[in-house]
């Protein structure tokens, strides 16, 4: 990663934050695809309150600190990344930009961090692997939902433990999709020309049915901790990380079913309006976990900032999810590049700005919470 302000990449708007790059990102969109990519579930609640949650905090700065060896990186998946953000399993990705996940992955493998592939992912996990590995190293991780068809579930892990991916994201939060108003009234389609191919499905047979449908006929909603975490575990020697945990119970269910990491998460908001915002959720799962497991948090991140205070409650990585597609939007491989570097950039002067010379030194006692008498609490 490179220090200093963002470049601006070749076209008229000037992007200095994410807000910026959502904004142009947008306008290149579709009606139809920048609602499936903005929206969540029923009113909006949970993925709005995903990003407000990071207001409920302040910064504690320490002054007069040498800074200036400040160390970003941190190790996930067993290699070092930049800095500790990586890229969510986000599908549909041709929709933003032809080169989808392609693009994605080569820019990743270019700022050093990792990524996660969707099950709804418009390229092959072996193309998306040789894309990012043509640019550097780079770790993949494979989303996964439990399907009726088990013998799919099982090409496609053997797929991604074969072309290198270091682990498995079991979709816990999903039996069923959440109730998305906008694909609902807008009758949404994956376009035409893009299938998905780790689900094996073409895009004749995807455009038959909602997005909806073709959910409800593959994935399996009788899934449960007892089957089949120890199923895959028979299956495969990649990590198993259980995405779409909010509470301590799951946490400990984590760990008692001896999964190798947790996503906090709520699904970007798109399933079960209401529930809280992963930042809100994190704190009790980390405090349950007791260093026992490994923990990871995304939605709702806009700034480098964002990503301090989830390390300050205890997350060791954060996931971004639609910054990615905004980027892809925008300008393909160099918005995703583009997207990164910005959050680079607002995480490192946050770094900075508060003493803290390694990701280490990121902890609780730099952050506080407004109160209503006044005083900043210390947490």
């Amino acid at each position: 990663m490179s220090g200093g302000a963002p470049v601006p990449v070749t076209v008229n708007e000037k992007i200095l934050c994410i807000a910026d790059l959502k904004e142009a990102g947008s306008k290149r969109l579709t009606p139809e695809a920048r609602d499936f990519y903005n929206s969540g579930s029923t009113d909006q609640v949970t993925i709005n309150e995903n990003s407000v949650a990071y207001s409920k905090y302040r910064v504690r700065p320490r002054v007069l600190v040498d800074v200036s060896k400040c160390d970003t990186t941190t190790e996930v998946f067993g290699q070092r990344i930049a800095f500790p953000l990586s890229v969510s399993p986000t599908g549909l990705q041709a929709m933003a930009h032809p080169d989808g996940e392609l693009a994605t992955s080569k820019a990743c493998a270019k700022a050093g961090v990792n990524m996660g592939i969707s099950s709804y992912t418009n390229h092959t996990v072996g193309q998306i692997r040789e894309a990012g590995l043509s640019v550097g190293p780079v770790n993949h991780a494979m989303q996964l939902y439990t399907m009726r068809d088990r013998n799919l579930e099982l090409r496609i892990i053997r797929e991604a433990e074969e072309r290198g991916c270091k682990a498995i994201f079991l979709t816990a939060d999903s039996p069923v999709l959440g109730m998305r108003f906008n694909e609902w009234r807008n009758d949404f389609r994956t376009p035409p020309g893009f299938g998905f191919p780790m689900l094996e499905l073409t895009s004749e047979k995807i455009r038959s049915a909602s997005h909806d449908s073709t959910f409800l006929a593959f994935n399996d909603d009788s899934h449960n901790w007892t089957r089949d975490i120890p199923w895959l575990r028979s299956v495969t020697k990649m990590e198993i990380w259980v995405k779409g945990i909010l509470t301590a119970e799951d946490t400990l269910k984590a760990i008692e079913m001896g999964c190798d990491g947790i996503l906090v998460s709520n699904h970007g908001g798109r399933q079960l309006d209401g529930v809280p915002a992963t930042l809100d959720a994190l704190p009790e799962c980390v405090e349950v976990a007791a260093g026992r497991i490994r923990i990871h948090v995304d939605g709702g991140v806009r700034t480098g900032t964002d990503i301090f205070k989830a390390l300050a409650l205890g997350a060791e990585c954060v996931w971004v999810g639609r910054p990615t597609l905004w980027g892809l939007a925008y300008d393909g491989q160099k918005g995703v590049e583009l997207m990164l570097q910005i959050l680079y950039n607002e995480f490192k002067r946050c770094m900075q700005l508060t003493g803290c010379n390694s990701v280490r030194d990121i902890t609780r006692a730099c952050l506080g919470a407004p109160r209503p008498d006044g005083p900043l609490a210390r947490l």
